[in-house]
C-alpha cells in the first residue's frame, strides 16, 4: 500500500517534472516568435524604405505623371521649390528631373 507521504511526494515529483516540461515549450514558443518578428519577407525588402519611415531618398527623380504637389504630399516635404533653385517655374515639372528632398520634422504618420 502507498502511504500519503509517498503519494505527495510522487505528486510533486510530477508537477515538477510537468512544469519543467511547460516551461521548455514556452521557451521554444518564445524563440521561434522572434525569429518569424526578425525576419523581413521579401515584400517588405523591397520597400525598405517604408520600413524606416523614409518614403523617398534624399535625391529623388521625377517620374511620369507627377507635380510637385504630389511629389511633396508623399514625400513629406512641402519646402520642395526652396530647396530647388534650378525649378525656376512649379507647373514645369518633367520626368527625369533631379530634385532634392528633405522630409519635415512633423511629417503626417
Amino acid at each position: 500500500m502507498v502511504s500519503s507521504s509517498q503519494t505527495i511526494k510522487l505528486s510533486m515529483e510530477f508537477a515538477d517534472a510537468a512544469s519543467w516540461h511547460c516551461a521548455l515549450v514556452l521557451l521554444v514558443l518564445v524563440l521561434i516568435g522572434s525569429i518569424g518578428a526578425n525576419s523581413v519577407s521579401s515584400e517588405e525588402h523591397a520597400r525598405g524604405r517604408q520600413i524606416f519611415n523614409r518614403p523617398c531618398d534624399e535625391i529623388y527623380v521625377v517620374g511620369e505623371g507627377e507635380t510637385l504637389h504630389t511629389i511633396s504630399d508623399k514625400c513629406g516635404d512641402p519646402f520642395i521649390v526652396e530647396r530647388n533653385p534650378h525649378i525656376h517655374d512649379p507647373d514645369d515639372v518633367f520626368p527625369g528631373l533631379v530634385i532634392k528632398i528633405i522630409p519635415s520634422t512633423d511629417e503626417k504618420l
